[in-house]
């Protein structure tokens, strides 16, 4: 394990532009040859895209490909990519939000989608005035991955912390404006979890729940990450505030406006979406389904 670690370490230290050599050769194996979940992307693009012609999807899942080849060799560059190279790589727009938070006294829970490249806003911790950022994760089944990514996460000052402890570490911690939590919240629940669905992309979809939670019980800041790929090893994530219809939040509703915030941003750029993740395969788990339109 410690002769792995030391090749992508490697690696990673190669310039982008040889990275994305190697991306390219991914991508030609992926879609040429292996053609890597291609039946999974093809269908979950179908679904969440009926009004699409066959051209029109087939279109979308190569540019996949292409973005899904970048995400991984950029993963890779995650491992050793420097604070300088990551803030001009990833462009933050409405920072004025978290400064919001910090005068309000109250802490921030970010909620982002599996869109590319979501392994690059740790550097937000470096730039924001919230002195404890902290990465959620789940654990994997490699401990040898795990502590990898553990190790990216905790870059830049970051405080990563696993999925299964965070909202008890939420709810014991100071709501007072000096902590930001990072949830990838377009998660999968595990069968057994499954207990709540809505509409999104047009399908009957379970999602996590435990981030609204907190919405009901504690005066927090929730902030959607709108990523974008600008270009080619270049992003940028515009911060959206999700407010209350009412004085606060009901139950389900910070779940429901998050999904129709991510829907937006697929509608706008369906290829940049991690559409190999099997994220409706517990659809006919749901105990509980909200089939009012997000």
């Amino acid at each position: 394990m410690n002769f792995l670690i030391k090749i992508l370490f490697f690696v990673s230290k190669l310039p982008l532009r040889v990275l994305y050599i190697f991306s390219d050769i991914i991508f030609f194996l992926n879609y040429y040859l292996v053609g890597y979940r291609k039946n999974v992307i093809t269908q979950n693009l179908k679904n969440s895209f009926p009004d699409k012609s066959d051209e029109e999807i087939r279109k979308i899942r190569k540019k996949f490909y292409r973005n899904f080849s970048d995400y991984l060799v950029e993963t890779i560059k995650s491992f050793s990519i420097s604070e300088t190279e990551s803030r001009v790589r990833m462009q933050h727009i409405n920072q004025e939000l978290f400064h919001d938070a910090k005068k309000e006294g109250k802490n921030i829970i970010l909620l982002a989608g599996h869109v590319f490249n979501w392994e690059w806003i740790n550097a937000l911790a470096r730039v924001i005035p919230q002195s404890h950022c902290h990465p959620v994760y789940r654990k994997v089944n490699s401990d040898f991955w795990e502590n990898q990514m553990k190790k990216v996460r905790n870059k830049f000052g970051n405080e990563a912390l696993e999925a299964n402890s965070v909202i008890l570490n939420i709810f014991r911690s100071k709501n007072n404006g000096d902590s930001a939590y990072m949830f990838v919240a377009d998660q999968t629940p595990h069968f057994a979890h499954v207990t709540y669905g809505l509409e999104f992309l047009n399908q009957r979809t379970p999602v996590f729940i435990g981030y609204d939670k907190l919405a009901t019980r504690m005066d927090l800041i929730f902030i959607y990450c709108e990523m974008k790929k600008v270009k080619r090893g270049y992003y940028q994530v515009n911060y959206h505030r999700i407010e209350p219809d009412g004085e606060k939040f009901t139950e389900y509703e910070v779940v429901r406006k998050f999904h129709k915030l991510l829907e937006n941003t697929l509608h706008k750029h369906p290829d940049n979406y991690l559409w190999s993740h099997r994220k409706w395969k517990y659809q006919d788990s749901i105990k509980t389904y909200d089939s009012e339109k997000n």
